[in-house]
């Protein structure tokens, strides 16, 4: 295999947006104009003007900060906080009561319920922007520790953590809604022969560019990628039965083929391969994560074990 400058990482994972969001909850129109007027052109803002409407906007934009008035009709400011902070979709998202409400207990009570800072009306412009702008950074900080959390560190796929847990979710999200959830689980063919060959340093960008092409396959935003080990990878697929999946891996395995990377060392081939096993199923009240695993794991072998380079979605 030639020896190219070695890639950067492909950051397949969804990569952080270039602006931030601010949501803006403020149940007087006239308010919120004008705190739109002062953080024009800091961040994207969206404006709710009732609990209800905020609790929805927040679920559907993902915010990276609210800012939050507490007097507000049918339902006030401490009880979006509550709700925000108790559903796993918002609880992440750092709230900032902007409010004409001075007393002490209040503030107190605002800080208690999670929210990251307590800013009085009247306000100065500056000092809104300033502390909207620290926040945001903080927040954009948590972000990319985050991000580097969930990512292989060569390829930039999504790391077997953090597969483990959205995998779980998306077991448990399906059960409910009696859908199928399909596992392709990837090897590369006699890796540890071409680490041999053509040293570590090309098998490192042999593995980028697989997780490159295989993820290039990959259509639907639920789709993952995800490193398993040292040479596999696992691609979760929700809402795909077993037909469906059979057509990704079949992608999967022309991209590879596509990429004609040399593998002198292969007894198969004489470019990089790979074998797949396949598994759906719908999960049912009472069934595990694990017996998907396992059936995919089980195939992935028969898979190897009849000759490597082929897919198995069925067993023997």
């Amino acid at each position: 295999m030639p020896h190219s400058a070695f890639p950067a990482p492909p950051h397949l994972l969804q990569p952080l947006p270039a602006t931030q969001k601010v949501l803006v909850v403020d149940d007087v129109p006239d308010n919120a104009a004008v705190i739109c007027h002062v953080l024009r052109g800091m961040c994207d803002l969206t404006v709710a003007y009732n609990g209800e409407e905020a609790l929805a906007l927040a679920r559907q934009h993902q915010p990276d900060l609210v800012l939050l008035d507490i007097r507000m009709p049918q339902m006030d400011g401490f009880e979006v906080c509550r709700r925000l902070k108790a559903d796993l979709e918002t609880s992440h998202i750092p709230v900032i009561f902007l409010t004409a409400v001075t007393e002490p207990h209040c503030e107190e009570l605002g800080l208690n319920l999670g929210a990251v800072d307590f800013v009085t009306k009247p306000f100065r412009a500056p000092v809104l922007q300033a502390r909207v702008r620290n926040h945001l950074e903080i927040a954009r900080q948590r972000q990319m520790l985050q991000l580097l959390s969930h990512s292989d560190a060569l390829t930039g796929v999504a790391n077997r953590r953090f597969f483990g847990t959205q995998f779980s979710r998306e077991f448990m999200r399906l059960q409910r809604l009696g859908q199928p959830l399909s596992l392709a689980m990837i090897d590369v063919d006699y890796f540890k022969d071409y680490n041999d060959h053509y040293g570590h340093m090309a098998g490192d960008e042999c593995l980028t560019r697989l997780a490159q092409a295989i993820f290039g396959v990959l259509r639907r935003p639920g789709d993952m990628l995800a490193r398993y080990g040292g040479e596999e990878f696992i691609c979760m697929l929700p809402h795909t039965d077993l037909d469906g999946a059979v057509q990704v891996a079949q992608g999967i395995s022309g991209a590879v083929n596509s990429l004609a990377l040399p593998h002198a060392a292969s007894p198969i081939s004489g470019q990089v391969t790979i074998s797949m096993g396949i598994a759906s199923m719908v999960p049912a009240p009472g069934s595990r994560t694990q017996q998907l695993l396992e059936q995919a794991d089980k195939r992935l072998y028969q898979a190897k074990n009849a000759g490597r380079n082929r897919t198995v979605w069925a067993d023997d």
